[in-house]
């Protein structure tokens, strides 16, 4: 089961702490592994929060800005980081099939947000979608033995994990929206920022940029998703709620901070200008089957309705 809406990654504690307010900075493993052309004194540091990766340094960051951000938050425990080959160390990837051309990648025992990536296949090629921290042998055996991975698309920042290994690893350009660059905390040359509103790739995908979320808010259109009635991989940029007859929109979702209805009116707007009968959000089982467009519709309907309205009680 995916991780219950909105404490996604909370730190495995009761009560409150003061560290948040004093932060520390706490490395969980001290071993250390050398990255690429990196001397044995550096390393690609993980946040254990939100699961980003960050550039190479002597000795982890005193913050995550991933985390820092007002969307996020630095975990009860203080700042807490971690290395790839830690993770490996205690973690598996589990891989499953979501649909006949769309396989799931997700990170057992759950890590940091606990999303979990997508790998969609076409004739021209395969785009990973979304990304998770964690990857291992087992991962990259299983993914070559389904084509491997031409191109990577991340919907927003808290997914950026550690898409410049996979990056390396698999030889693909990783396409991040230009309005999140400074969210990208491993900076390389394999990070392709686009701009506009859509960015069409291979295999008929298509990127489009709702914001919201994040100003630079992505989803993917796959046409030749649900047996060809179209599919959306949305991440959480729209929410598949626990009524998966619904999706929802925030600008914080572990701080419960909503969004604007008229970002929202745009957020559908965007959307309905793709045919798509099936939404994959960011978590296993997280997926609206059928119908999709019209729960676009009735949710952003039933959000605009809720947050104008001036009843003395709220029914819907």
């Amino acid at each position: 089961m995916p991780p219950t809406i909105p404490f996604r990654g909370a730190a495995r504690t009761g009560g409150w702490s003061e560290t948040r307010h004093r932060p520390r900075r706490e490395v969980v493993t001290g071993r250390r592994v050398a990255y690429g052309a990196m001397t044995g004194a550096d390393t690609c540091h993980v946040c254990v929060t939100c699961g980003v990766q960050h550039g190479p340094s002597p000795e982890p960051a005193a913050t995550c800005a991933v985390c820092e951000d007002g969307r996020q938050y630095v975990g009860w425990d203080g700042q807490r980081w971690t290395t790839l080959e830690a993770l490996r160390a205690d973690h598996v990837n589990r891989i499953e099939e979501e649909e006949p051309g769309l396989t799931g990648i997700g990170t057992e025992p759950s890590f940091a947000i606990g999303q979990r990536a997508l790998l969609v296949r076409t004739p021209d090629g395969n785009l990973l979608w979304d990304c998770v921290t964690l990857l291992d042998d087992p991962t990259v055996a299983a993914v070559r033995a389904l084509g491997g991975i031409a191109a990577i698309a991340i919907s927003h920042p808290h997914y950026y994990s550690t898409m410049v290994e996979w990056s390396r690893t698999f030889d693909a350009p990783v396409y991040v929206h230009g309005a999140d660059e400074r969210w990208v905390m491993r900076p390389d040359p394999a990070v392709r920022l686009w701009s506009g509103d859509t960015q069409p790739l291979f295999g008929g995908l298509t990127l489009v940029r709702c914001g919201g979320h994040f100003p630079g808010a992505t989803i993917c259109h796959w046409p030749a998703g649900a047996g060809g009635e179209g599919a959306l991989l949305v991440g959480d940029v729209l929410q598949v709620v626990q009524d998966r007859r619904y999706v929802s929109f925030m600008y914080s979702y572990p701080n419960l901070v909503p969004l604007p209805a008229r970002i929202v009116q745009r957020i559908a707007s965007r959307v309905a200008a793709y045919r798509f009968d099936r939404i994959y959000g960011a978590w296993w089982g997280r997926v609206v089957a059928c119908d999709g467009r019209a729960a676009v519709a009735r949710s952003a309907e039933r959000y605009v309705q809720a947050i104008a309205s001036q009843a003395e009680e709220l029914e819907l």
